[in-house]
């Protein structure tokens, strides 16, 4: 075998030099022996697996949990639902934003709480919408749960060490990420064993046989010069056959002019364009679109707040009295409301924008009857990020207001966009629940690899929606994932290429 083992790199050298035929070679192994960090472990088992130098043999994949700081503060304090069921059995009757206060929680975390023990039946709300204990004991997963942090105070623990009941408890209590409303971080690990060929051993004895030993100097250091050590020091042989570096010209970004080609084909269709700012309050984020303060529907847009300036000056009128009166009486709608006393501090809190329907609550109160509009936004809400899923990602919102559209001209619009802006061939609709539209509708397609994933969902705005925001005719409204649509449009198979940080993808990839 011809073997050209000078143009290897220092770490190939130093692993092949360091293993032999039939041992366990892993990324734990080098860095305890030969002192690489992980980057470099990755680095050569590549390298040397494109040349046949090494092959993996093995890969397991595993999964552990972290305590977070909010983990290690419900251990110390116990768990919302701990301290709400103390509390009211220590204090009686109370309201869930006197609850919040004394606590010190969250009122979305109340809420949900609250919920939870509600669903469990050991506790409900009086006629005076107090919260009151009715129960005598804790649910049973507030025990599983008890014993999972006790078990993440010793240390990180892995998913197989845990029997059926504690894995279904912990997938509500554990993100990837660690985010600061988890108490567990997951922590996936692929451990991956490779293995020494029949080339790689014949390379190992070319480079003993060349002197080579991988500490031979790459480049000429300041330092080097100044103490003259590189005088006594070996180099890398230097490749005057080298191919020059290659011209590069600059392109757009295949993904931005997608995006670019969405709005031009909804402006053609007749549509205006809205638009808005990142930073939004919790009335337009939820409040206007019928979302109660204190209802664990909140759950699903797991927003971002910000801590400077964490709430905003003040709430248009006469928009801000409409939607409270919406909440807590049903107003002028027809409707009885959610019943609760609106929080009016509450709604002023600022948060990144979870949702592109943000922007349709306020295109409704300077919209057109008939009229048509569409945007294309930027949308932040914490998610476990994969193939189909992101924690910032783009939507396109819309939507048709007139005193004849119904439900199958949403289908129309629908398939449109499905067939002619995603480019899928197989497209369907299945029924959906979101807090602001009633029928609501979610539209599916079938990816070639990926089968089939939600596009987004739709649906005709309830009456606690546009009426107390100046819109007396029936709404169709839609937020589909636009990020989606171009995995299709695009031929990709993963939304994160859309993003990737690999340059050379975005100059070879074909776009509008």
């Amino acid at each position: 075998m011809d073997i050209d083992v000078k143009n290897l790199h220092p770490l190939e050298v130093r692993l092949l030099r360091h293993v032999n035929l039939g041992e366990a070679i892993t990324a734990d192994r080098l860095i305890s022996e030969l002192d690489y960090k992980v980057g470099q472990c990755n680095q050569a088992f590549s390298w040397l697996v494109a040349k046949g130098f090494l092959e993996e043999v093995s890969r397991t994949y595993r999964v552990f949990y972290e305590l977070t700081e909010l983990g290690r503060e419900q251990k110390s304090n116990g768990t919302p639902t701990v301290r709400i069921f103390t509390y009211l059995q220590s204090n009686g009757a109370t309201s869930l934003p006197e609850l919040a206060a004394a606590l010190g929680l969250e009122k979305k975390d109340v809420g949900s709480a609250f919920g939870a023990l509600s669903k469990a039946k050991v506790t409900k709300m009086n006629e005076e919408h107090n919260a009151i204990v009715i129960g005598t004991e804790l649910p049973q997963e507030e025990t599983i749960i008890a014993s999972l942090l006790t078990k993440g105070l010793e240390g990180s623990f892995e998913d197989v060490d845990l029997n059926n009941e504690e894995k279904k408890v912990i997938k509500k209590l554990a993100k990837k990420r660690g985010a600061s409303n988890a108490a567990f971080k997951i922590v996936e690990k692929e451990d991956v064993v490779f293995e020494l060929t029949a080339d790689g051993d014949e390379a190992k004895k070319e480079i003993i046989k060349a002197n080579i030993t991988g500490e031979e100097l790459g480049n000429v250091t300041p330092d080097m010069l100044s103490s003259g050590s590189w005088k006594t020091g070996i180099f890398r042989p230097y490749g005057v056959d080298a191919p020059t570096s290659r011209l590069i010209p600059g392109r757009h970004n295949p993904y931005g002019n997608y995006l670019q080609w969405v709005k031009d084909k909804l402006t053609a269709l007749g549509f205006e364009e809205f638009d808005g700012p990142l930073v939004e309050n919790e009335f337009w984020n939820g409040d206007a679109l019928f979302m109660p303060q204190f209802h664990s529907a909140r759950d699903i847009h797991d927003v971002y707040r910000l801590k400077n300036a964490s709430h905003s000056k003040k709430i248009e009128e006469p928009w801000l009295s409409n939607v409270a009166q919406t909440h807590e009486n049903g107003g002028s709608t027809g409707s009885r409301g959610w019943g609760y006393k609106f929080d009016h501090e509450f709604t002023r809190r600022q948060v990144m924008r979870s949702q592109g329907t943000v922007l349709s609550a306020h295109q409704l109160t300077k919209a057109k009857n008939p009229g048509k509009y569409f945007g294309v936004e930027r949308c932040f809400r914490y998610d476990q990020v994969d193939a189909t899923h992101g924690a910032d990602f783009y939507q396109t919102e819309g939507i048709v207001i007139g005193d004849d559209v119904n439900l199958q001209t949403l289908l129309g619009l629908l398939k449109l966009f499905a067939e002619e802006i995603a480019g899928a061939e197989e497209v369907k609709y299945v029924p959906g629940y979101f807090p602001f539209t009633e029928p609501s509708i979610e539209v599916h397609i079938k990816h070639p690899v990926l089968g089939w994933f939600e596009l987004g969902g739709s649906g005709i705005f309830r009456p606690e929606v546009t009426k107390p925001l100046g819109i007396d005719a029936p709404v169709l409204a839609w937020g589909l994932g636009i990020d989606r649509m171009a995995l299709m449009h695009l031929g990709l198979n993963d939304l994160r290429e859309l993003f990737t940080p690999n340059i050379e993808s975005v100059r070879t990839r074909r776009g509008n």
